[in-house]
C-alpha cells in the first residue's frame, strides 16, 4: 500500500553496515537457540545399556562358530522439548519478527527517502527549465528592445537626414534667389549702364556735331578773313584739323596713372582675374567729357570686357592734364584687381 510522503518524517541516512549487523545478529540468535537445543537434549538423554554374556564354560577358539546376527539397535526417542526451549524460540522468533519488521520499515524509509529524492530531483529539473525558459524570454526581449531602439535611432537618423536636405534645400533656394537677385541687379545695372552710355553716346554725338559744326564756323570764317586763298586753304585745315582745338594734343607721361585711378574705383567684377587685360579706346571733349569708348583689344572674356567698358564710362568726365586740357583721343589698359 502507497503511503503519503507526509505521514513519513525526513529520517537521517542509515549508517553504513547496518545489514550486515543485523544479519550477525540473527546468526547469532540461530546458532545460541541451536546451542540451547541440544544442551538441553544432552541433559535430558537417558544413558544407554551395556551389555555383558556371562560363558560356562570356555568356548573353543579352534573351530570358529558362527557369529550371530547383530542385535537391531533401536533409535533413542526425541528428547521431549522443555518450557524453557520454547521460551528461546518465542524469543528468537520475536526478534526475527522485530528484525523484519525493522527491515521492512527501513526498506520504507529507503523507498521514501528515494522518492523524495526523485522528486527533489524533478524540481530541480523543473527550476532548471523554468530557469532555461525565463533567461530564453529575457534574452527575446533584450533582443527584442535592441532591434526597437535600431529601429528608431534609424528613424532619428533618416529625420535628422529629411531636415538636413530641407536645409539645403532652403539654402539653395536663397543663394538661388540671391544669384538671381544680384543678376536681376548686374541686369538692371547693365541696362542703366546701356541707357547712360547710350545717353552718353548721344551727348558726345551732340557735343561732336556741335563741334564740328563750331569748327566749319571758324573755317569759314577764316576763310573768308583770307579772302579767297583756296590754294593754301587745304593744308591750313589739315593743321587746324590736329590743332589742340579740335582735341588732338598728346597726353603728357603720368596721365594714364591719372585715368587708371579714375577708372579702377568704378570696376565691378567678381570673376576670375588670370589673364584678363582689355584696352579701350577713349574720345574726350577738352573739358574731359566722355564723348565715345570702345574696347580696342578684346581679352577674350567678354563678360571682363563689358564690365570694364561700364568702368570707364562711369568715370566721366576724365582727368584733366597737366595742360588744362583732357586729350581727345588716348587708349587705357585695364586688368582686374587681384
Amino acid at each position: 500500500m502507497t503511503r503519503n510522503n507526509d505521514s513519513y518524517p525526513l529520517q537521517p541516512p542509515r549508517e553504513r553496515g547496518t545489514g550486515r549487523a543485523l544479519a550477525l545478529a540473527v546468526v547469532m540468535h540461530v546458532l545460541l537457540g541451536l546451542f540451547l537445543y541440544h544442551g538441553i537434549h544432552w541433559q535430558n538423554s537417558t544413558p544407554a545399556g551395556e551389555e555383558a554374556e556371562l560363558w560356562t564354560e570356555v568356548p573353543d577358539l579352534s573351530t570358529p562358530r558362527p557369529l550371530p546376527p547383530p542385535a537391531p539397535v533401536t533409535p533413542a526417542p526425541p528428547p521431549p522439548q522443555t518450557q524453557e526451549a520454547d521460551i528461546a524460540l518465542q524469543q528468537l522468533k520475536r526478534k526475527q519478527q522485530q528484525e523484519a519488521a525493522r527491515e521492512a520499515q527501513l526498506a520504507e524509509q529507503q523507498r521514501l527517502r528515494a522518492q523524495q529524492e526523485a522528486e527533489a530531483k524533478r524540481q530541480q529539473q523543473l527550476a532548471a527549465q523554468q530557469a532555461a525558459q525565463l533567461a530564453l524570454q529575457q534574452k527575446q526581449a533584450k533582443l527584442k528592445q535592441q532591434q526597437q531602439e535600431q529601429q528608431q535611432a534609424a528613424a532619428e537618423k533618416l529625420k535628422q537626414q529629411q531636415q538636413q536636405q530641407e536645409a539645403q534645400r532652403k539654402l539653395a533656394q536663397q543663394e538661388a534667389q540671391k544669384e538671381a537677385q544680384k543678376q536681376a541687379k548686374l541686369d538692371a545695372q547693365k541696362k542703366a549702364d546701356a541707357e547712360k552710355a547710350a545717353k552718353a553716346k548721344a551727348q558726345a554725338e551732340a557735343q561732336a556735331k556741335k563741334l564740328d559744326a563750331e569748327r566749319r564756323a571758324r573755317i569759314a570764317q577764316m576763310q573768308g578773313s583770307m579772302g579767297g586763298g583756296a590754294g593754301t586753304s587745304g593744308n591750313g585745315l589739315a593743321k587746324s584739323g590736329t590743332g589742340s582745338g579740335s582735341g588732338g594734343n598728346a597726353a603728357s607721361p603720368g596721365y594714364a596713372d591719372k585715368v587708371r585711378r579714375r577708372v579702377r574705383p568704378n570696376i565691378i567684377w567678381a570673376g576670375e582675374t588670370a589673364g584678363l587685360e582689355t584696352e579701350i579706346s577713349v574720345h574726350c571733349s577738352a573739358s574731359g567729357t566722355l564723348l565715345s569708348a570702345t574696347i580696342s583689344r578684346s581679352s577674350g572674356n567678354s563678360q571682363w570686357d563689358d564690365a570694364a567698358l561700364r568702368a570707364v564710362q562711369r568715370s566721366d568726365p576724365m582727368p584733366l592734364d597737366t595742360d588744362g586740357k583732357t586729350p581727345s583721343n588716348f587708349k587705357i589698359t585695364l586688368r582686374p584687381a587681384s
